[in-house]
């Protein structure tokens, strides 16, 4: 690279080794096309609080534009503007000397115009005889020229963010509206369970929504509410349900007749304990199936993070790699086989495969592990266990951990 193209500030303005870095990878730029001085401004804004620049000196900047005669930036024709400050601040619509002179140093900082001092300190350019601009002392306006590229996908990135904030923020609205509404329906209506415990875990999850939260702040409780928003969906379908087998079993009861009123309604002796009959105590309703919700991956992952240890390859990515990593981990507790076939049954193989990794990560606080979770399909199959508040209180638990991992 030519060491003209190195340039210092004059006066007590200080070098620095970020200057030369910037002027040196604008010297080094290989764009040879000439580019839309204003779409590159509008980017910039765009992209104003990446770079770091505030309203006032965008202003500074879009003045520092207008003095560029062309409206594209070529490497062919002169980059130099050379505006005096009185020039500048009446275009940056009247700023102050001394709020100028900032904002000027603030987009040098910012990598976005280059100083080009005169040995005095002026601006100004020098002509030819055919009155071409031979040289010029200003503000060098290549920075924006070679970093056309970079400023453009700066400013797309920045708006496909926005549009994932602002959908993540209706969803979670949305979400916290579904929740509200169906608790204050259970409530009203006396559907069973404990609906005050869940609406203060609700009221608990929007109390940590921050005033200003970030995309990654929103998507976690967002995933928090989903969850909630299942389990609550997944208590009600089974009270709907219950309801309507009442009700089926009412109506089908006053519809009973029997053609046989003298007939005794027992089975004869030989067939009571009979070949190939079912003793008369294990003959059960048929029981209607439980309905199965797979909770997001990436939570039962962040309440769980031991059983990732135990997936192929020491990591779980998707659903079926947990299933495998439980039943590696159902040997290692010493689960018999018979009572995780029953929780798949029960709860479903997704869910029992979560019942397992919450165990796992609370081995030390369970004597039997196959025992608890014999316990918990006994309650799952009678609708009096459910997986939400489990993982939420090992979620709780973690606290900060958790977060970090997410």
């Amino acid at each position: 690279m030519p060491i003209g193209q190195i340039t210092t500030p004059f006066g007590r303005r200080p070098m620095t080794l970020a200057l030369v870095k910037r002027q040196v990878e604008t010297a080094e730029a290989t764009v040879s096309h000439a580019v839309d001085k204003w779409k590159v401004f509008r980017d910039i804004c765009e992209a104003r609080a990446v770079l770091g620049v505030q309203d006032r000196a965008l202003a500074v900047l879009d003045a520092l534009l207008t003095f560029h005669p062309a409206q594209e930036l070529s490497p062919e024709k002169p980059m130099v503007v050379f505006p005096s400050n009185a020039q500048l601040s009446i275009r940056a619509h009247g700023i102050a000397g001394t709020t100028l002179r900032r904002h000027l140093a603030a987009l040098v900082e910012a990598g976005l115009i280059i100083r080009r001092d005169s040995p005095n300190g002026k601006r100004y350019a020098r002509k030819d005889q055919s009155g071409e601009i031979e040289s010029a002392f200003g503000f060098d306006l290549s920075p924006l020229h070679a970093r056309a590229g970079e400023l453009a996908s700066l400013a797309q990135q920045i708006a496909e963010e926005r549009i994932r904030f602002r959908r993540m923020k209706e969803e979670l609205t949305i979400c916290r509206r579904d929740i509200r509404k169906l608790i204050s329906a259970a409530i009203e209506e006396g559907a069973e369970g404990d609906w005050l415990h869940i609406e203060s875990i609700y009221v608990a999850l929007c109390a940590r929504i921050p005033r200003n939260p970030t995309i990654e702040q929103l998507a976690e409780i967002a995933e928090e509410m989903e969850m909630l928003r299942a389990e609550i969906v997944n208590r009600l379908e089974i009270f709907v349900n219950s309801q309507k087998t009442d009700t089926s079993d009412n109506q089908n009861g006053c519809h009973i007749q029997n053609s046989k009123p003298d007939s005794i309604h027992e089975l004869e002796p030989g067939l009571e304990n009979g070949q190939g009959a079912m003793p008369a105590e294990n003959i059960q309703p048929k029981r209607e199936s439980i309905p199965t919700r797979n909770f997001p991956l990436g939570m039962v992952l962040r309440a769980c993070p031991t059983i990732a240890d135990y997936g192929p390859e020491g990591q779980v990515g998707n659903w079926r790699e947990l299933m495998q990593a439980a039943v590696v981990v159902r040997s290692m507790l010493g689960v018999s086989p018979s009572a995780y076939q029953e929780a798949c049954e029960v709860m479903g193989p997704e869910n029992a495969a979560i019942a397992v990794a919450c165990i796992l990560e609370r081995a030390g606080h369970i004597n039997s592990a196959g025992g608890y979770l014999r316990d918990l399909t006994r309650k799952a199959a009678r609708d009096e266990f459910s997986l939400g508040p489990m993982l939420m209180a090992l979620l709780r638990a973690r606290g900060p951990e958790a977060k970090r991992a997410s």
